[in-house]
């Protein structure tokens, strides 16, 4: 199956099928830049209203494709990639914000306004998840510290 046909399954209504394609290509985004080319396709996905999880799969494609970004479109999405560290679904901001990382180590320009975002975080979730919420946001912001040095 060729790439285009994965991408569109991304956003069909079978969540394992989908899930399994994202493996494949978040695999592939680590490999080469032959997803590159789908980055409008992914900024769409990010935007879903209806589906937190093709949301989820825009946004960790979009972070993985920062590594080929030589347009840099993320630099110009970034402050909307960012909003979703506080998506009122808590899996999506976990991991948005275990994402921040990728992205800062791809684009260390962006490092300062992924910290600020992360810093300045200020979203309240049910207990379990805030105490989880609040690990991811530490670690990250002390992984992406460690690209300033």
């Amino acid at each position: 199956m060729d790439i285009g046909k994965k991408v569109d399954m991304l956003v069909c209504s079978n969540n394992k099928q989908a899930y399994n394609v994202l493996k494949e290509l978040l695999e592939i985004s680590q490999q080469c830049n032959d997803l590159y080319p789908y980055f409008d396709t992914f900024v769409e996905m990010m935007n879903n209203k209806d589906n937190s999880y093709i949301r989820t799969r825009g946004l960790r494609l979009i972070a993985y494709n920062s590594k080929w970004d030589i347009n840099n479109q993320v630099n110009s999405i970034i402050e909307e990639w960012l909003k979703h560290i506080e998506e009122e679904k808590p899996i999506t901001a976990r991991q948005c914000i275990k994402d921040t990382v990728i992205i800062a180590k791809n684009k260390p320009e962006l490092i300062e306004i992924i910290l600020e975002k992360l810093e300045k975080m200020n979203v309240i979730y049910d207990d379990s998840m805030q105490s989880l919420i609040y690990k991811d946001r530490q670690k990250a912001i002390r992984q992406i510290r460690q690209y300033t040095c």
